[in-house]
């Protein structure tokens, strides 16, 4: 138990008001979910896109709320024995109150933060797998999942709630994990779900138009100003050295800067750049100078210039951290990611992948990557969601259809759409690229098809579902895990 004080400590006096009780009032527990309430708790009133917290002051303050956090002037229906705090900002508030409540436990932890648009994901695992070769126990937040131990928690959001993100801090802490990696999205921190927290590490990867529109931001200066907000709140940053937008999300940082990349001058820099296919896993090889030192050889079994960028960003750090570089390289020859450029092994002699790749933007980074990879075909495997702009399923089709050698359009998350109404969509951009395709609606017949007719060579892509173990269909997600899909098609083949 703590008091309310206690919990507001590091507010600043302008950050808050006290219209009625007495910030000493005991706290037995926080929540800002209405249906977490209950006698001696704190409820934080968060005002959210589809429902707000101050609505359900009626039914917390009926479960025994003994404080209020809002971000309103209240009415007379509060009783005078409910303490009330006038916040500015009550997701601010929310991150603050969880540090405290927590007791700080990143102060326990390295912690690594991860921004961009692309490659947040595969660099997190690219870190977590080196410091866990180097006997540096480290837990993990992002897009597929929570890590903590031996735990593996699916992910819901790609960062969670603050109160959600300091108490996994903490779980970590507890059970002696000494780092922490986490996928920081601009989302979160426009929506100060890292408040509170300053990263002994931040990374900056890249910078794309992406995440534009309703609900997300009003325009790419917004994009910029949200995503640079990590930079003030690190101790060392690092940055890709090659991205667009870079003046951007340095202005106003307060960290260390370090810099890598492969065209521009950068602290840390890959050179020589080489494919490389071992063994059907097709990956990337390069030789990596630090400044004036003698360059290291790195080879990654993941393929593409990405791969570089990605490998390159979590050596940096690791090299920050004074990991030995054999520990690095080990880590890297061998990590491997769910549902990122993710090889699936099968009886035939072609190469199949499954990959995250859901929009325009990263279909064609993908595809275009891939292409030297390639012996023989290059086969593209895709959907698109239901629900979601046509533009995306125009856009999709067409980038498939000029870079891949062959299309095969199937469904993805139909939600509450027909699939052969957005396979139609689809197939308006896959003509206008003008390149050879097929119509499949069964996604798992269409994974069928691909591999009773890949030939050697061919690198065949399974698009758009990555890590994703279902399938939505009007409201209800149905298991599907596309690396069963496959096992499954080889036991029903005889393959």
């Amino acid at each position: 138990m703590k008091t309310l004080a206690e919990l507001i400590i590091d507010m600043s006096i302008d950050e808050y008001e006290l219209l009625q009780g007495d910030i000493s009032c005991p706290i037995e527990s926080v929540a800002y979910d209405s249906r977490k309430a209950g006698p001696g708790s704190l409820f934080i009133c968060i005002p959210g896109a589809v429902s707000d917290g101050h609505d359900y002051i009626p039914q917390v303050l009926e479960a025994g709320t003994t404080a209020l956090v809002t971000s309103h002037d209240t009415d007379d229906l509060i009783p005078n024995n409910v303490t009330v705090l006038r916040v500015k900002d009550p997701r601010h508030a929310l991150a603050m109150i969880a540090a405290a409540w927590f007791e700080y436990p990143a102060e326990r932890l390295i912690t690594i933060g991860i921004t961009g648009t692309k490659g947040k994901t595969t660099t997190t695992y690219m870190i977590r797998d080196i410091l866990e070769d180097a006997q540096i126990p480290c837990g993990l937040i992002g897009t597929i999942e929570i890590i903590c131990g031996g735990e593996h928690i699916p992910a819901k959001n790609t960062t969670p709630e603050s109160w959600i993100v300091q108490e996994y801090f903490a779980k970590m802490a507890d059970a002696g994990l000494k780092a922490v990696v986490m996928e920081v999205s601009s989302q979160a921190l426009k929506m100060s779900r890292v408040d509170g927290i300053m990263f002994d590490y931040g990374i900056f990867t890249n910078l794309e138009k992406d995440h534009i529109g309703e609900n997300e931001h009003p325009d790419m200066e917004d994009y910029i100003a949200c995503k640079s907000r990590l930079f003030r709140q690190c101790r060392t940053g690092i940055f890709n050295a090659d991205a667009d937008y870079l003046d951007g999300i340095l202005a106003g940082h307060t960290c260390r800067v370090l810099t890598y990349g492969i065209e521009n001058p950068a602290d840390y820099r890959a050179g020589n750049i080489e494919p490389v296919h071992d063994q059907g896993f097709p990956g990337v090889e390069y030789d990596l100078t630090v400044r004036e030192d003698v360059p290291v050889h790195v080879t990654v079994d993941i393929p593409g210039d990405f791969t570089v960028y990605n490998s390159l960003a979590a050596a940096a750090l690791c090299r920050c951290m004074g990991i030995e570089d054999a520990d690095i390289l080990a880590a890297l020859e061998k990590v491997r990611v769910k549902g990122r450029m993710e090889i699936v092994p099968t009886p035939g002699e072609y190469v199949l992948m499954i990959d995250y790749a859901h929009n325009a933007m990263a279909l064609e980074a993908l595809l275009k990557n891939l292409r030297s990879y390639a012996k023989g075909r290059l086969i593209c495997c895709f959907g698109c969601g239901g629900n979601r702009s046509k533009d995306r399923r125009y856009e999709m089709g067409e980038v498939s259809s000029r870079l891949a050698d062959l299309s095969v359009v199937t469904s993805d998350n139909p939600r509450f759409e027909e699939p052969a109404d957005i396979i139609a969509d689809i197939l308006v951009g896959v003509k206008k690229g003008g390149g050879e395709y097929i119509m499949i609606e069964d996604r798992k017949e269409a994974i069928r098809w691909c591999m009773k007719n890949g030939r050697k060579g061919d690198l065949i892509v399974l698009a758009g579902k990555g890590h994703e173990d279902y399938q939505e269909i009007r409201g209800v997600k149905y298991p599907m895990d596309e690396r069963v899909l496959v096992r499954e098609i080889i036991e029903e083949e005889g393959m």
